[in-house]
């Protein structure tokens, strides 16, 4: 009977099977944040999420408050605290050349 089974409808299983494959290669590559494409910054002394949010406004089309939920879910921030020394990846597109920009305290301070 598996055998009839098989011979009756292979094709359309050999597609479902392909369907179902492609389709979860294509959720694992979307869903998968490529941190590599945005900026990291490291926190320096008195620096806010608030704070970083506004230096870096025109680099980025989020509102501030978006910009702090993307920031604490892409790095696992509780209640936007964050420490000196801290590395954290900012949604602003890095340079092809460079994927990271590390600023020192002076910068985000200013």
């Amino acid at each position: 009977m598996l055998n009839k089974l098989w011979k009756s409808y292979s094709y359309a299983i050999i597609l479902f099977v392909l369907s179902l494959a492609a389709s979860f290669i294509l959720l694992v590559l979307i869903e998968t944040p490529d941190t590599e494409k945005f900026v990291k910054v490291t926190v320096a002394e008195g620096d806010s999420l608030w704070k970083i949010a506004e230096n870096f406004s025109s680099e980025h089309s989020l509102s501030t408050d978006q910009f702090i939920n993307w920031v604490e879910q892409n790095n696992g921030i509780a209640a936007g605290r964050i420490f000196p020394g801290d590395e954290i990846v900012i949604p602003v597109k890095a340079l092809d050349d460079q994927p990271y920009k590390e600023l020192a305290s002076s910068d985000l301070n200013e």
